[in-house]
């Protein structure tokens, strides 16, 4: 059970990061320091160190959280299912665990916000790019320990996961220069284009 102490870090903790998310989404990444995050919430600089080693942290602080919960959900597969087919299921049949995680921190409105700005800004793009390359060679391993092979030696859980997560990066970048920015949208599209990975990849493109 949760102390009176851990509830207060961890409102501390969230109260940071919705004032975070709002003024990097209003006024931008770059032009938001430190101290107007902990102003906002009425804090010193240094508690928002004692939470988080820089922006960048608190600007990934909810899609850690939503990660998290994808690795857990890809544990959680049947051992029947196909590696494919149980990055699939994890994704889709994730979605309302995943909404419900985001709420418990932030507005989903605000969470997608951010997720488009992330899009948007070369630094913080980068930082994503860097941080999925790390969650892919976590769930590689993952697949790898589902299926009895060796990671090192067998190919193909890091090709399995190369294309799923080549899927949801187009999935993103379509999304977010979209017209329709809902969580309905990308959630849709996240599905039809992972239907299309087996004719993407063996069928014939081109019509008779």
């Amino acid at each position: 059970m949760e102390t009176l102490r851990e509830r207060k870090k961890r409102r501390t903790r969230e109260a940071l990061v919705r004032a975070a998310l709002e003024l990097f989404t209003t006024q931008g990444y770059e032009r938001t320091t430190v101290d107007e995050i902990a102003e906002a919430v009425d804090v010193s600089q240094r508690t928002f160190f004692r939470y988080f080693a820089g922006k960048e942290d608190a600007a990934f602080a909810v899609q850690e959280m939503t990660e998290a919960h994808f690795v857990a959900a890809v544990r959680a597969r049947p051992p029947h299912e196909p590696p494919m087919e149980a990055l699939r299921q994890a994704v889709l049949e994730g979605w309302d665990d995943i909404t419900e995680t985001v709420e418990s921190v932030v507005p989903v409105e605000l969470y997608l916000r951010m997720y488009r700005m992330i899009e948007s800004t070369p630094a913080l793009l980068a930082a994503h790019l860097r941080r999925s390359a790390a969650t892919e060679q976590t769930i590689a391993r993952l697949l790898a320990e589902r299926e009895g092979v060796d990671v090192d030696a067998d190919p193909r859980p890091r090709l399995a996961v190369a294309v799923f997560a080549g899927v949801i990066r187009v999935t993103e970048r379509r999304w977010s220069t979209g017209d329709d920015f809902s969580l309905a949208a990308i959630r849709g599209l996240t599905a039809a284009y992972l239907d299309q990975v087996g004719p993407a990849l063996t069928g014939n493109w081109r019509a008779a």
